[in-house]
């Protein structure tokens, strides 16, 4: 038996080994075998774990392991952080040096930037200001599509740069009403409620 701290740890390793295995190919049956025991222990089995436990190892073919491990990704919300993916670090810097310019042209001076804490057991990113941050954090797998990356990033910096200088930033022009980050058609973008809703401008294009 495993205490509840251990086996969360394995299943995570055990979660990082399937996925690892499925993006660069060769999954073989340990660790998805190691997945459905620690979670038949834990009464959370599922059909899934359950052919893989009934099968004998040796007719699982290869299309039966991708099937299964594919399967137990989805039924554990599995999601790939920074360590395992770090191309999503870097599209989620790309989209801050994007909405750095909408900063800049704010009029906001101060040092940003993303950080990750020791104590956040979502591995999120933080917009930090000034050396302080607010919200709620940003999830690795914002990283995976730059238009996601760029709403994300803008709210938290939009948050963190509220909370530090508690002033409203960014502003409508026209409206002198707070903006707040959106998407339209899949593009991320700042949106006014004054005068009827309506779209200012791409994030990182604001006049």
């Amino acid at each position: 038996m495993h205490s509840d701290e251990q086996a969360e740890q394995l299943e995570d390793e055990l979660l990082g080994r399937i996925y690892t295995a499925l993006r660069d190919g060769g999954l073989d049956a340990e660790p998805l075998l190691g997945l459905a025991f620690l979670l038949e222990e834990w009464g959370e089995g599922t059909p899934a774990t359950r052919e893989l436990l009934e099968r004998p190892t040796a007719q699982l073919t290869p299309a039966d392991l991708t099937r299964l491990g594919e399967t137990l990704l989805r039924e554990a919300g599995f999601q790939p952080g920074f360590t395992l993916e770090p191309r999503l670090w870097t599209t989620l810097e790309q989209a801050l040096e994007v909405v750095k310019r909408d900063v800049r042209t704010g009029g906001v001076a101060g040092t940003l930037r993303l950080i990750t804490h020791d104590w956040d057991s979502r591995a999120r990113a933080w917009a930090e200001f000034r050396g302080g941050y607010h919200g709620n954090g940003i999830d690795a797998i914002a990283g995976s599509n730059v238009q996601w990356a760029l709403g994300e990033v803008a709210e938290a910096v939009q948050e963190t740069i509220m909370g530090m200088t508690m002033k409203v930033w960014p502003v409508c022009a026209a409206h002198n009403r707070g903006l707040y980050a959106g998407y339209e058609h899949e593009t991320a973008i700042w949106r006014c409620t004054g005068g009827g809703t309506h779209i200012v401008a791409p994030v990182g294009e604001l006049p």
